[in-house]
């Protein structure tokens, strides 16, 4: 069961350089859903995370962090923890955790597949469903 202390909405978040996934949970901090995929070329990612943790209550960002097999941190972990400080910076009243993404979207193709969505040509669908995957991650380990 659920520590009562730990529900609350949050957001899940895939950083990618092209696309930045996002999820929410429920208004209970129960259930997660997908959102909406980031174009990062059209559109400020700081700025639309910022408006989407306003509008949907967010007492808690949840992002991914690609850790290598091994555990350690490589270029693409550098890029996540400077988007983070970017992200604090906007929304300083908002705790910020990272959850090891470690193939979270291979589990979410697959996922997907099983579904009998096709992944390919749908990677706006896949960054979403990544960005559930981190979340759930996250609502498994306050479980515990």
């Amino acid at each position: 069961m659920q520590k009562s202390s730990s529900i609350h909405p949050a957001l899940g978040i895939d950083h990618g350089d092209a696309r930045i996934g996002v999820a929410a949970t429920d208004e209970f901090g129960i259930l997660a859903y997908p959102l909406e995929t980031i174009d990062c070329a059209a559109r400020d990612p700081i700025a639309r995370i910022g408006e989407l943790a306003e509008c949907r209550g967010a007492r808690t960002l949840v992002l991914g962090m690609p850790f290598r097999l091994d555990g350690s941190e490589g270029s693409a972990a550098a890029k996540v923890r400077a988007f983070a400080e970017h992200l604090r910076q906007r929304l300083p009243d908002i705790p910020l955790v990272f959850v090891d993404e470690t193939l979270t979207t291979t589990s979410a193709t697959t996922k997907l597949q099983q579904a009998g969505r096709k992944a390919r040509g749908h990677k706006a669908i896949i960054d979403q469903a990544a960005a559930v995957e981190i979340l759930n991650l996250w609502l498994e380990e306050r479980e515990l």
